[in-house]
């Protein structure tokens, strides 16, 4: 019998990648989801930014298997006639389809539980040293642990946005929101809008946010291009004033990543007070309201403005550990400046991620980030399970060629600092004028 299905070719399929006319393929089928990104729980970003090709392998690494029931109401009857797979894809989907038939991404341990009794002691003690103590040094380390105390509710809200940490949604929720606005005061709206967009465009110099903190610093010499953020919608100005910063980069990055959560606490508001679509915009301004509330009251218990100062300052200082990890795990990765693809998902996840290598006893440290790269190629696993899929993905890489970078702390720093201070030498040649554009970079880099 001849084939009555309808068929689209892929240079067709790109044509259907703007705003009220996205089209996607999953498996070579074909749905329209102009609607559903407005409500796409994910963001809009990944659907904006993958319309118009096939996602097959970015919609299994997001989506439990529950989801595919809730397809055919988007799908609109076409199918893609040259729609093939890597063996790479057939490899990863494989790899995803075993990890769920063995139950993996449901088994999250009582990392959860053992992290939030953590909190709560790091937090009682952090408050117990200023209402209990007098030493200038008790108040100190106060502060210090009320940066340990943000650094583990980072790592529940992360792993809150991923997956259910809690029995329930409506519980998972009230987590996202206790861990995230309320005690860190960071909107978990905010979050999940930033990094899920990471995840999708890994070290995408023009869609992947994670990368993009100019004028302060630049991964690569193509910024000085001034690229678009696709991701702010903005321009990134390579002007005098941003080369100067980027030209001491490598000096600065420690005490920026000291006070970067002043930036995380911009961008929260600058988000909630936009006029974006914010699922639970009031739940989220009165959770971050409610951390303006009780931190200034608790600093304002310390007998004066010095230990004020220096308790606020310790506070930032060691949750900017966090900050930097976050750092190390992509900026002296491979980058590229294209969109992002939704089938060269496995590639991408693992030249654009680096792994930190540590004991099992100090997960609780790097709280899962240790494992970028099976994290960001399993993002709905759970934390406990990462170290037992890793030497899966190992097996993997070897068979396909791909890099698999795995590194101690020490030498992620080192990495890290020396990709910033390569930049920074670049940036520093004043003989140059500022590039105007990639061209121009081409001809003129050498090296």
């Amino acid at each position: 019998m001849a084939d009555s299905r309808k068929y689209i070719g892929s240079e067709d399929l790109k044509n259907h990648n703007k705003p009220g006319d996205l089209w996607i393929s999953i498996q070579g089928k074909v749905y329209d989801v102009s609607d559903w990104v407005k409500q796409h729980p994910g963001g809009d970003f990944p659907l904006l930014n993958l319309a118009g090709q096939d996602v097959t392998d970015a919609f299994v690494a997001y989506h439990p298997a529950t989801a595919w029931q809730y397809l055919d109401k988007f799908f609109n009857g076409y199918y893609l006639k040259d729609y093939s797979a890597t063996e790479v894809s057939k490899d990863y989907r494989r790899l995803v389809s075993e990890f769920t038939k063995l139950g993996l991404f449901e088994k999250k341990g009582h990392v959860c539980l053992f992290t939030m009794c953590l909190m709560a002691m790091l937090f009682a003690m952090s408050v117990y040293g200023i209402l209990c103590c007098q030493s200038v040094l008790a108040h100190l380390i106060s502060g210090g642990l009320m940066g340990c105390f943000w650094i583990q509710s980072g790592w529940i809200g992360h792993d809150s946005g991923h997956y259910k940490v809690m029995s329930t949604r409506g519980l998972n929720r009230f987590a996202q929101v206790l861990t995230g606005n309320c005690l860190a005061g960071i909107s978990i709206a905010w979050w999940k809008w930033n990094h899920n967009a990471h995840h999708i465009a890994c070290n995408s110099l023009e869609y992947d946010p994670d990368l993009q903190h100019m004028p302060f610093f630049a991964v690569s010499s193509k910024f000085f291009s001034s690229l678009t953020s696709y991701f702010y919608d903005r321009k990134m100005n390579f002007d005098s004033f941003t080369r100067f910063l980027v030209s001491n980069q490598h000096w600065t990055f420690y005490p920026v990543m000291c006070l970067a959560r002043l930036n995380l606490f911009a961008q929260s508001f600058i988000l909630l007070l936009s006029k974006k679509n914010v699922p639970h915009r009031i739940q989220e301004l009165l959770g971050v309201v409610s951390f303006w509330i009780w931190y200034p009251l608790l600093v304002s218990c310390l007998p004066n403005w010095g230990e004020r100062v220096m308790f606020v300052l310790a506070s930032f200082t060691v949750t900017g550990i966090q900050h930097v990890q976050f750092c190390l795990n992509h900026f002296s990765s491979d980058i590229y400046v294209a969109p992002p693809k939704g089938n060269d998902w496995f590639e991408k996840q693992t030249s654009g991620s680096l792994d930190i290598s540590c004991p099992s006893w100090m997960d609780w440290f790097h709280g899962g980030l240790q494992f970028q790269i099976e994290h960001h190629l399993f993002p709905r696993l759970p934390r406990s399970q990462l170290r037992k899929v890793s030497p899966f993905v190992i097996d993997l890489c070897k068979k396909h060629g791909l890099p698999y970078n795995c590194v101690s702390f020490l030498k992620a720093n080192t990495l890290t600092i020396d990709t910033l201070r390569t930049a920074a030498l670049q940036a520093r040649d004043l003989t140059k004028p500022v590039p105007r554009n990639l061209v121009w970079e081409a001809v003129n880099t050498h090296g």
